[in-house]
């Protein structure tokens, strides 16, 4: 029993150490797909479009209504010690570091990742890939780089458009809820909101946004056949994205704010 436990442990250790070299190497093969020619504008343009421009809706109203919630729950925790001044000012920095990047990177995770894995591993299914191997078109330049480069691309922009509607949507309650004075509530947003939080926040989406596209495209690759394989891919790619989102905020946070 302490053998078959032990070779247990160990077969789990070297499949997850195999699948993190072979995610290692898939990420090496897109790199060099997007800096290597040619490159498809047409699959690089459609990918704009749906990873960025449909993204917009979701990632709108998440950030209205986290900002809304955020000045509500500040206000109150800050009444607790006569400190409600500080809800525009912990709003904008909440929304510009943190909440704007990780629930704007989960939402495009959700929406991307489980397309494309579904896209490329149905396309796996149908032999669609193996007919692109046969015309002489390299999959990894005409599927992966496109939609990696492009959410590498939208998703900061993704990120900025989701913290302006966040500031906005805790405005909206710092006014007409809160009792704050428009002008106050604005100048103590310009006053206390630094660069390097807008910036650090835009790095972060570009960041989440390449890690969304590469688990979607990696799973897609990597799909089982079948509906039922398809199925497993999509979920994978989700919860892999989810996970590695919140990993990779939290060591860019400690690279970007602390030392």
């Amino acid at each position: 029993m302490v053998l078959g436990a032990v070779a247990g442990i160990g077969r789990s250790t070297l499949a997850l150490v195999a699948g993190l070299g072979r995610g290692v190497l898939f990420m090496a093969q897109t790199i060099a797909a997007i800096f290597s020619p040619p490159f498809y504008f047409r699959e690089f343009a459609s990918a704009l479009l749906t990873i960025g421009y449909l993204s917009l809706p979701v990632v709108g109203l998440t950030a209205i209504f986290t900002g809304a919630a955020l000045a509500l729950q500040i206000y109150a925790g800050g009444s607790r010690f006569q400190a409600e001044a500080v809800v525009p000012s912990i709003v904008a920095i909440g929304m510009t570091r943190e909440l704007g990047p990780v629930l704007g990177g989960l939402m495009v995770a959700a929406r991307v990742a489980s397309s494309i894995a579904a896209e490329i591993g149905t396309m796996k299914v149908t032999e669609q890939i193996d007919a692109l191997v046969t015309l002489s078109t390299n999959p990894m330049r005409y599927l992966t780089a496109p939609r990696v480069l492009a959410a590498t691309l939208t998703v900061p922009i993704l990120v900025a458009v989701g913290d302006s509607i966040g500031i906005f949507g805790g405005y909206l309650v710092g006014t007409g809820r809160l009792g704050f004075n428009s002008a106050a509530y604005l100048k103590n947003t310009v006053d206390f909101l630094e660069m390097w939080d807008v910036t650090s926040g835009l790095i972060k989406g570009a960041v989440f946004g390449f890690l969304i596209a590469l688990v979607g495209c990696y799973f897609g690759m990597n799909s089982g056949r079948g509906a039922q394989g398809v199925g497993r891919a999509t979920k994978s790619a989700v919860v892999a994205a989810s996970v590695l989102i919140l990993a990779a905020n939290y060591l860019l946070t400690e690279l970007f704010f602390t030392g």
